[in-house]
């Protein structure tokens, strides 16, 4: 059968960073059908790329369907945006992610209208585009197949270990007379979890032709440099009667991280009567549903919370905290530091040299945790207006990071039958390196970098050209 005779799919991300995740799909049939389709739509952090959460190069309405990889909101934080400006179709991602969607899209909304009134500019998107949005969720079950848009497009969802509820989302295409165009999209991936257990794919997905859309954040990075610092810095400040400030993102990491302090009182490294304190309300939101909710956590994984653990309830029991010179240990959010409790807790405790600041994941550029970073130690750094001087340790770690390394995420391609894979969803100069090191290491016809630049066009038998796109 000639190309003109195939279907073909234009492959393409909205990004060129870290956030701001979404890929925008159009299938091309031989009897001139179109459709259209979304994997993620969110919101960019970095701030050199903040300008783009009010562009959609292309027309919502149009869109047939959306698909979800996972709840963190550099993934799904603009689909009000996206609905705000006309999507009315369905949105379809796990069970458990459409559980988590009310209060990260909630949460999401909050800080993005707190941000707009401190900037005196509209919002993003309204409440009501939140509540049309989680009318659109259609929960999907794993390892069960879905008619998103006809007969032609079959979509699966699979576990992935990144975050409950995150998915490898097969996208299969099909026209009589034409072999399948098989599309993977690994969302941000990783291949273990604490929290329950991470099947292989199927031997059937194995075994088919694939185009894989790989996600590179860490792509620059070996599994065995990663640096195991947190219980060391720990314990460093509380031996020094000092109190850390350990900062989370609220699904995922929070919980791993009390976890983790569970684990070291179990182990006799951290007294049981040193109060640790939990401060957030998404990520005390996401601990309740941990522990009540079915998610598909391992039993033994239910008692995951540390002895004397308090729940911040509100200024004045903050306020109590912050006056107390007892050791301690505060998991606070937000992950990257500009947000939430994390904005009350900075301040205070970035001038107290017996003080401990733990970043626990990726700050991206423009955030208090980058800007901590780059500020050396008795240096003045600006914190909401008010030049203060860094007295205290700031410490980052990458040990807890949802995302798998370089290695880690070529083992995985290296099982596939890979025609093409595209890297997106890492720093320009990361995606580079590793789509290098995977022209060399894996069994692929094409390797690609994804971004704004490029449509990828693939059929059935992989790449057929690039084009340039016309917003760039």
């Amino acid at each position: 059968m000639s190309k003109s005779c195939r279907p073909y799919v234009d492959i393409m991300a909205l990004h060129d960073g870290v956030t701001g995740s979404c890929n925008l799909v159009i299938v091309k049939f031989p009897d001139g059908n179109t459709v259209r389709f979304v994997v993620d739509c969110g919101l960019f952090q970095e701030k050199e790329y903040e300008n783009l959460n009010r562009q959609l190069p292309f027309d919502a309405k149009n869109i047939d369907f959306c698909l979800v990889t996972h709840v963190h909101i550099d993934h799904i934080g603009r689909l009000p945006y996206m609905v705000k400006k006309g999507f009315y179709k369905n949105i379809y991602a796990t069970e458990p992610t459409c559980k988590f969607m009310p209060a990260a899209l909630g949460d999401s909304y909050k800080v993005l209208a707190s941000v707009s009134k401190r900037k005196n500019e509209k919002c993003l998107y309204s409440d009501g585009d939140v509540r049309r949005t989680l009318e659109l969720l259609k929960p999907c079950k794993y390892n069960e197949a879905i008619m998103p848009c006809g007969d032609n497009i079959k979509v699966t969802f699979f576990k992935n270990g990144h975050l409950i509820g995150s998915a490898l989302v097969l996208v299969q295409i099909s026209y009589y007379g034409c072999a399948d165009i098989n599309l993977l999209f690994t969302g941000d991936y990783n291949n273990k979890n604490i929290f329950f257990d991470v099947p292989k794919l199927p031997q059937w997905v194995l075994d088919l032709p694939l185009t894989v859309i790989q996600e590179s954040t860490y792509g620059d990075m070996e599994s065995s440099e990663i640096v195991e610092c947190f219980e060391k810095n720990i314990l460093k400040c509380l031996k020094r009667d000092g109190t850390v400030v350990a900062l989370v993102f609220s699904l995922g990491r929070a919980q791993e991280i009390l976890y983790k302090i569970k684990t070291m009182q179990e182990e006799g490294k951290i007294d049981e009567l040193i109060p640790i304190y939990f401060d957030g309300k998404l990520a005390i939101k996401y601990t309740k549903m941990y522990i009540n909710d079915e998610l598909g956590i391992k039993p033994e994984m239910k008692d995951f919370l540390p002895k004397n653990l308090q729940i911040i309830e509100g200024p004045d029991m903050r306020n109590d905290v912050l006056v107390d010179v007892n050791k301690k240990i505060i998991v606070t959010t937000s992950g990257m530091g500009t947000y939430g409790p994390a904005q009350t807790y900075i301040p205070e405790y970035i001038i107290r040299d017996k003080a401990l600041i733990q970043f626990t994941g990726y700050t991206a550029e423009g955030t208090m945790g980058y800007k901590l970073k780059e500020t050396m130690n008795d240096d003045l750094v600006e914190i909401g207006g008010v030049l203060v001087k860094k007295r205290a340790e700031v410490e980052y770690t990458t040990e807890n990071s949802a995302h798998a390394k370089a290695d880690v995420m070529l083992d995985f391609l290296k099982q596939l039958k890979i025609l093409l894979v595209l890297f997106n969803h890492g720093r320009p100069e990361t995606k580079k390196k590793i789509a290098e090191r995977a022209a060399r290491e894996i069994e692929a016809k094409h390797v690609g970098i994804l971004g704004r630049q490029y449509f990828f066009r693939v059929d059935c038998y992989g790449l057929v050209k690039t084009l340039s796109t016309k917003f760039e």
